[in-house]
């Protein structure tokens, strides 16, 4: 019925002759009724979309304009590889069991089953936390939504700036905030945290108004950036000193690849009296679709009250969630074994291998670029130019999808973590600075004659590729080739743009190393991916 009431206006504009020769029947009445409940103005104030429907939204919008358009998306964090065999195996045992009289199980324990709860504890926090501390859910993002449930309405929060969207909009959501400032893009009664390349994109905490909640994600979305031992803990310090509890967002901690850098708060002495941590197996083993998630709350945090913290959550998780899925438990135990650990950590390194070269291609076109190193995020610095603008811009000219790095920040985000999609026209390859000039090509070409380094032919490239092996997309390499009418052998210089099935990363190093030339193949490529 709600979706009727946007045509009212046009059924009774274009229709008002015969509407009055007629009686109203009381069908056309209940066409147009309307509630008498009035909409929560928290939900009001929200502005536009949530980000990655806006992003969907404006990318359908241009593929309606133009439907030959063959987009690369770039523009959701999401995994493409496929789930790992033994973890796999985890998942169907769980369902399997449910159909036999000695496996089946109805409602589990809302906060996950015991074993479960004491396996994140030993293989991810090395038994610094308790099993009945952890809670396990749905994702960390219900989460997130669940504890603002918990803290109310009356709470003021911080967030980082950039930050993952949800933060903010849950706060608006329960109405934490006033109104949106349209000069700085900001809501009242939030702080926020700037974190951009001045300050190593860690706040500063000294001129950083007191907030009740702290919501801080490290390695950060979208940034990329990891907070360091030395940060974190003066981080914990000023939330001790304020009274705040920090929210740890921690869903990309298996991406750390620093020494420096903590993959939990809880690494920090004095995090127990003040933090919560939230986590999942989305980006660890491809759950973003499987969904399993937990919530670490230790027993030492407590309100100004003197009550248990843990306490209200396993309330609020107790009246608002029913547990996880027992198949998607009996998933995840298989995830936290020896086995499926060592599937995680293939995985990771295979992401992380597409950070680099996301990471190395950017830098090579001459952009500002953080992240890609602890984290699968690559952070592109426009230097003061609106992110929306240049998602538009990319868009329109190369047919690449984006993530504008938020209002407030001017700053363009791209991510190894997409999948890039299809062969996108060599003209608006050139036109985003993905293809190099003819005087760049024969510069590295003579350099290349200087150290003696043989050039690849297209036929070897061709053999180094296998196309047996090429199972997940295409790989766009431009090589450097001089046709002159010459044997394939012989040629230098490629100047066009060969189309190449992709390879599994083990043979893509083959070619590297063949090519002996890993910053110079300015190649864009399409592989199972995620951001």
């Amino acid at each position: 019925m709600v979706a009727l009431l946007p045509l009212a206006p046009l059924v009774l504009a274009f229709g008002s002759g015969d509407l009055a020769a007629r009686p109203a029947t009381s069908h056309a009445r209940s066409r147009v009724h309307m509630s008498t409940v009035a909409r929560n103005s928290n939900i009001a104030k929200l502005q536009a979309g949530y980000l990655f429907p806006e992003i969907g939204r404006r990318r359908n919008a241009f593929l309606e304009k133009n439907p030959d358009a063959q987009i690369i998306s770039l523009g959701i964090g999401d995994t493409t590889r496929p789930i790992p065999p033994h973890i796999l195996k985890g998942l169907t045992d769980g369902a399997g069991g449910l159909g036999t009289t000695e496996g089946y199980a109805g409602y589990g324990p809302e906060q996950g089953v015991g074993e479960l709860r004491k396996r994140i504890a030993d293989k991810l926090y090395d038994g610094s936390i308790a099993p009945e501390e952890v809670f396990v859910s749905d994702g960390s993002k219900c989460d997130i939504g669940r504890l603002q449930m918990m803290f109310g309405a009356s709470v003021t929060s911080a967030v980082q700036d950039p930050s993952y969207p949800v933060y903010v909009d849950t706060s608006v959501i329960m109405g934490q905030t006033g109104d949106m400032d349209g000069e700085k893009m900001q809501y009242g009664n939030i702080v926020y945290m700037p974190c951009n390349p001045s300050n190593g994109f860690f706040p500063d905490l000294e001129a950083t108004p007191r907030a009740d909640i702290v919501y801080f994600c490290s390695p950060n979305n979208p940034t990329g950036a990891a907070a360091t031992r030395d940060q974190l803990q003066q981080l914990v310090d000023w939330a001790k000193e304020k009274g705040s509890i920090i929210v740890f967002d921690a869903a990309y901690a298996p991406f750390i690849r620093s020494a420096d850098v903590p993959k939990s708060i809880f690494e920090i002495p004095g995090a127990r009296e003040c933090a919560i941590e939230v986590n999942s197996l989305s980006k660890y083993a491809g759950f973003t679709g499987v969904r399993l998630g937990w919530t670490v709350v230790p027993k030492e945090l407590k309100f100004a009250d003197g009550s248990s913290v843990a306490a209200d959550f396993n309330r609020i998780m107790c009246t608002a969630f029913n547990g996880a899925s027992r198949i998607v438990q009996s998933g995840a135990l298989a995830c936290l074994d020896d086995e499926g650990l060592a599937e995680i950590s293939e995985l990771i390194d295979y992401y992380m291998g597409n950070a680099q070269l996301l990471r190395e291609t950017c830098l090579d076109l001459g952009l500002k670029v953080h992240g890609g190193t602890d984290a699968p995020y690559v952070f592109v610095d426009l230097e003061g130019k609106s992110s929306w603008d240049m998602f538009s811009r990319i868009l329109e000219e190369a047919e690449v999808v984006t993530i504008p790095g938020a209002a407030s920040v001017q700053a363009e985000r791209a991510s190894s973590a997409s999948p890039l999609s299809r062969r996108v026209p060599r003209a608006r390859r050139r036109a985003s600075g993905c293809v190099p000039s003819s005087n760049e090509c024969n510069a590295q070409t003579a350099k290349w004659r200087r150290r003696s380094v043989p050039m690849p032919s297209a036929a070897k490239a061709r053999d180094v590729l296998d196309p047996a092996a090429c199972t997940n997309g295409w790989l766009y390499i431009v090589f450097l080739r001089q046709m002159l009418g010459l044997e394939a052998e012989a040629c230098h210089t490629i100047r066009a743009a060969t189309l190449l099935p992709a390879a599994e990363p083990g043979v893509l190093r083959q070619f590297l190393a063949h090519t002996k030339q890993e910053r110079w193949l300015e190649f864009l490529f399409r592989t199972n991916t995620f951001m």
